[in-house]
């Protein structure tokens, strides 16, 4: 019986990693990218979630590295992952009935397909959660994960609202 329970739960992971790569093939007409410069306590964190949180967390991370090869993984505050580069670019919390995606942009990131959902006015960062059974818009968050990097390349947002 314990058997039969495991091996559901492994074909529901590879099934559902397979169908996120479908996913990610369909939505940015490319393969997925290798990811480059990855923590095994992220693999730990995201490995302990359940199924559906395991998947967006995967989907987030492949979009993350897509957006710069050069996007690094940590873990700060004990058990958060982070992805860093010349700055914080973004963290995954799973909470109970969602993810959400800390985006340390200081609100200068452009949101056009209205994707962030807390935060608006947040000097520091925003968010996105999301919900079991949303999709993730591949292409705004790839997009918005750019945009922080550009940012943090060109001196941080902290700086670049001084500059303003």
């Amino acid at each position: 019986m314990m058997l039969a329970i495991r091996f559901r739960r492994l074909r529901q992971r590879v099934l559902s990693r397979l169908s996120a790569l479908d996913d990610s093939v369909a939505e940015d007409s490319q393969p997925k990218m290798a990811r480059n410069n990855t923590d095994p306590r992220v693999d730990a964190y995201i490995d302990a979630l359940p199924e559906w949180q395991h998947a967006i967390c995967d989907k987030v991370r492949d979009l993350a590295h897509a957006a710069d090869p050069e996007l690094q993984e940590t873990i700060k505050r004990t058990r958060q992952p982070y992805f860093v580069l010349k700055g914080n670019v973004c963290a995954l919390l799973a909470a109970k009935a969602w993810v959400t995606v800390f985006l340390y942009d200081g609100g200068l990131a452009p949101d056009p397909h209205a994707i962030i959902t807390g935060g608006h006015g947040n000097q520091s960062g925003r968010m996105i959660s999301i919900r079991q059974g949303e999709k993730v818009n591949a292409s705004a968050l790839k997009a918005m994960f750019r945009a922080i990097i550009a940012n943090n390349r060109a001196g941080g947002w902290r700086k670049l609202k001084a500059a303003r």
